[in-house]
């Protein structure tokens, strides 16, 4: 490994919070403020195409029945849902969010537990799961090596973590067309289709990370710096980016 520091996934956002040890208690309050509808933010959000997408990008990243799965930031359960439905019966998947809003209504969507923490600091023993997944969340973290730090410590040797994250466009085009559906339209529709400012605000201030997050190349070199190997990614559509990577099994070195 590295000596590099730990790497924030984002700049600090001071027309939010005035300073970024206060970011996360601005965060919690946001998603509690709108979670009753976030499940239908995320509809329009994805035209509807969300689920088919999320349950592809699980069977890509290697979720197998039998798992047991962590899915780290997982608001009201929209990656957990078909991960449980992955894995069960005889694996389990478990939702962890620091959000009690987003929990209770992920509760209200399927009795999976639950609990509320933060990925930063997991309450779990070590070498637990088969699988961490974490999307959508990577860019409201505070610190990518703590974060995957104790993934790594809370994965069992071969296994696997998957990160589902917005993308930056590689072309002054694509850019545009991303500011423009993100910050402008999407706001406007969850507005038009929630009449909650709250909802209208949580996307907004989406789009604001989104425009901050850390390089694809800076989340590979936390990964690794944090003890993963195999690590890759994956663009989807130019505004998606699949990331994974494998906790080193040394009794099995040639898998993955």
């Amino acid at each position: 490994m590295s000596d590099q520091g730990p790497k924030p996934p984002h700049a600090p956002l001071r027309q939010y919070y005035a300073e970024d040890a206060s970011r996360s208690a601005y965060v919690n309050r946001l998603f509690d403020d709108a979670a009753q509808h976030y499940e239908r933010i995320n509809t329009i959000m994805s035209l509807g195409s969300g689920e088919a997408y999320r349950r592809l990008a699980l069977e890509r990243a290697g979720l197998k029945p039998g798992m047991r799965l962590l899915d780290i930031a997982s608001g009201t359960g929209l990656v957990l849902r078909p991960a449980a439905r992955r894995v069960e019966p005889s694996g389990f998947a478990v939702g962890l969010d620091p959000s009690a809003g987003m929990l209770r209504q992920s509760r209200a969507q399927a009795r999976l537990p639950l609990v509320r923490s933060c990925g930063e600091t997991l309450p779990f023993a070590g070498e637990g799961f088969d699988f961490v997944s974490l999307g959508y969340g990577l860019r409201h973290m505070a610190d990518l090596d703590a974060l995957f730090g104790e993934c790594y410590r809370v994965l069992r040797p071969g296994g696997r973590i998957l990160i589902l994250e917005f993308a930056h466009s590689r072309s002054r085009a694509g850019s545009l067309v991303s500011r423009l559906y993100l910050r402008t339209l999407i706001p406007l529709l969850t507005r038009l289709g929630t009449r909650s400012k709250a909802a209208e605000h949580v996307m907004r201030y989406c789009w604001d990370t989104v425009d901050q997050l850390v390089p694809a190349e800076a989340v590979l070199a936390s990964l690794r710096h944090s003890g993963f190997a195999n690590e890759s990614r994956r663009g989807v559509f130019g505004v998606f980016v699949e990331f994974w990577a494998q906790k080193p099994d040394p009794l099995h070195p040639a898998s993955g």
